[in-house]
């Protein structure tokens, strides 16, 4: 699509997301970020109207219907106009930037036949003209070569990366079995012979099932983590009571919360009807936010857990009364490996994992996580999931 530099679209030059009924001329680029990644999109305009060039910007598109795709964004800009793509994923780049440099070549075999139109009017004014078409094929030229190397770059970048996810599955998949027979064994001890071992031997083994744990945990987040990269986030979406999921959600975090002395309520609809989902997936967004919320939250404090609906959509709202949220943290809450400066309550260690992978899925499922969130006044995540995916799943 072109901009201008305030941001509104002057034209959109093709679609194939979705999306061009809600990106019609002269709305702002930034109506079609989702909530959650506006701040990202603002940052992402200001740096291509600061540095004349924007790329690999994953932002949230609102589509058909309400629903969001995550696209990748980049840009230039020319003159006063903002040239801004988004791509499925930093891998088309290559075919992005080769559409370019064929748009550019032809742009200029017409400027060249219009100029030599032009020269014969004039001696004078053909030796301009012949310097203006060739300081414009210099440049277009600089160009191409620029935009073919960037191309390059960015085919090598996910090969890369591929081959990172790649080694991380491979690491993981090779250190949980291990992970798993030390926290086990070291659970049988504490369970069948903590009366023959002393206090300090027990909080040796106290200590080596709480650091297996943690590292069990890290090495799943890795896995799973991994494969959505790769794009091999597999889902099995089959119709359940999502009231049903939420409820045991809640009591098996309300045994974890209990140790903290934090109680978790839960309001829920009774549903008439089923949803689309994958169950196994939506039940590990769940623990994941319930369980950040026991994490975050003081003693003596109270987690409400909501479960709402209508025809379009199912949300599910968890809200604390903890920490909360800096501001200047929001921006980048979801970002994979952020674990920011949050210090949880009772030293509960994170991967800084778990909210990527959960944005991963909710997106998967067709639906959006948002935050709202106040240092010292508590969080608010609700995850908003389209009550029929039959269409989002369908092969």
């Amino acid at each position: 699509m072109l901009c201008g530099l305030d941001g509104n679209i002057t034209h959109v030059l093709h679609s194939d997301e979705g999306i061009e009924g809600g990106a019609g001329e002269g709305r702002s680029f930034l109506s079609l970020i989702g909530a959650s990644d506006l701040p990202r999109g603002q940052s992402f305009l200001d740096t291509l109207r600061r540095e004349r060039a924007a790329f690999n910007c994953e932002l949230s598109v609102r589509g058909e219907k309400g629903r969001f795709h995550t696209l990748n964004f980049g840009g230039g800009i020319a003159d006063d106009t903002l040239l801004i793509v988004g791509a499925r994923s930093r891998s088309e780049a290559p075919r992005f930037y080769n559409d370019l440099m064929r748009i550019n070549n032809e742009q200029t075999n017409a400027l060249r036949a219009a100029l030599k139109a032009l020269s014969v009017r004039a001696d004078d004014e053909a030796l301009i003209e012949d310097r203006l078409y060739d300081d414009l094929s210099r440049l277009n030229n600089e160009l191409a070569n620029m935009q073919r190397e960037l191309a390059k770059k960015n085919h090598e970048l996910a090969r890369l990366n591929e081959q990172k996810n790649q080694f991380l599955g491979i690491a993981a998949h090779d250190l949980r079995n291990p992970l798993e027979v030390i926290r086990t064994h070291s659970q049988f001890l504490l369970d069948d012979a903590s009366g023959i071992l002393d206090e300090e031997q027990v909080d040796f083994v106290n200590i080596i099932r709480s650091s297996s744990g943690f590292m069990l945990n890290l090495v799943n987040d890795f896995l799973d983590y991994s494969k959505i990269e790769a794009g091999k986030l597999e889902l099995d979406p089959q119709p359940t009571d999502l009231a049903r999921l939420v409820e045991n959600a809640v009591k098996l975090n309300r045994a974890i919360a209990a140790r903290k002395d934090i109680r978790i309520d839960l309001r829920c609809e009774e549903y008439s009807r089923q949803i689309i989902i994958d169950q196994g997936k939506i039940e590990q967004v769940l623990n994941n936010l319930i369980g950040n919320a026991i994490k975050f939250s003081r003693a003596g404090t109270t987690i409400e857990v909501q479960v709402s609906s209508d025809e379009n959509e199912a949300v599910v709202s968890i809200q604390d009364e903890g920490i909360g949220i800096a501001a200047d943290e929001m921006e980048r809450l979801l970002d994979p490996f952020h674990s920011g400066k949050r210090k949880s309550t009772a030293g509960e260690r994170s991967t800084g994992l778990g909210l990527a992978i959960v944005k991963k899925i909710v997106e998967g499922h067709g639906g959006q996580i948002s935050v709202d969130s106040e240092p010292s006044r508590g969080s608010r995540f609700w995850v908003t999931l389209p009550s029929d995916g039959r269409k989002r799943f369908k092969k």
